[in-house]
């Protein structure tokens, strides 16, 4: 694949996990989405298995067995399927045996994760897979692509062009306060001090208008006046530092130049 394919499947990892240990937590109501989970799986090494009434994904590593339980809990298992299987699902001749028993009591000895742990080894896994090593080149394409997305009004293309630049700059949404919902926003977000936040460089697309926007200067999330500057430059009753498609091309010339490329690891890998 393609720098920009492999970093959009980086970004699709990111989502996919997000959205799975989001669910996990009391705010979302600690029942696994299942849907994400699968579909994170799927981009992994490992494979579905039916073993009774248990839904497993299971790795052959190189130091053993992995096999992971698609449920609430989300246990990680260094043990084969199995195992797992009489463990989380025995049958009555099963638990006879006092050596069964004490796997199916006490689990500790082969639970490598639960829950968001468990997300995030399979997060590491499947990014690690990925070759991001990428040059001026690969940025300059992103560049392109983006020029002509906004040049034919392909709202989704420049959105997507933002996303894949917000990755490699590690910029965020703008805080709550600048109240640019109505807009696609990326930008650098510092914390100066409590309740304060500095925001920019950042760049504003106004779908609406088919503008894209640059604003160079830092904002700071507390001083109104800035706040106010700022909406009218998002609606065109200002001037921005930068308008149009050289947008892209500045975002582009600011990116890190080369990067050898990236690896994560987690539990499990």
């Amino acid at each position: 694949m393609t720098f920009k394919e492999n970093l959009l499947q980086k970004l699709r990892i990111e989502a996919l996990a997000l959205r799975a240990s989001a669910s996990l937590t009391p705010a979302g109501g600690e029942k696994l989405d299942k849907e994400a989970m699968r579909s994170l799986l799927e981009i992994s090494p490992y494979r579905f298995r039916k073993e009774r009434d248990l839904d497993l994904y299971v790795l052959d590593a190189a130091d053993g067995p992995r096999t992971l339980v698609l449920d609430n809990e989300l246990p990680l298992y260094a043990t084969a399927a199995e195992d797992v299987a009489l463990r989380k699902s025995p049958t009555v001749k099963e638990m006879i045996s006092i050596s069964n028993v004490i796997k199916i009591l006490n689990d500790k000895d082969v639970k490598i994760s639960k829950k968001t742990d468990t997300v995030a080894a399979i997060r590491g896994l499947c990014v690690s897979a990925l070759d991001l090593s990428y040059n001026k080149d690969d940025l300059r394409a992103i560049a392109a692509d983006g020029r002509r997305a906004l040049a034919d009004g392909h709202e989704p293309g420049v959105i997507e062009t933002l996303d894949l630049f917000a990755e490699l700059l590690q910029w965020a949404p703008p805080p709550r306060a600048f109240g640019l919902d109505a807009c696609a926003v990326i930008g650098r977000r510092r914390e100066v001090a409590p309740g304060e936040t500095s925001y920019g460089p950042m760049v504003i697309h106004n779908a609406a208008q088919s503008a894209l926007r640059l604003v160079e200067t830092p904002v700071s999330s507390i001083e109104r006046d800035q706040i106010d500057l700022l909406n009218k430059i998002a609606g065109g009753r200002e001037r921005p530092a930068m308008e149009g498609a050289e947008v892209f091309d500045y975002l582009a010339g600011i990116a890190p130049a080369y990067r050898p490329g990236e690896t994560t690891s987690g539990p499990g890998h």
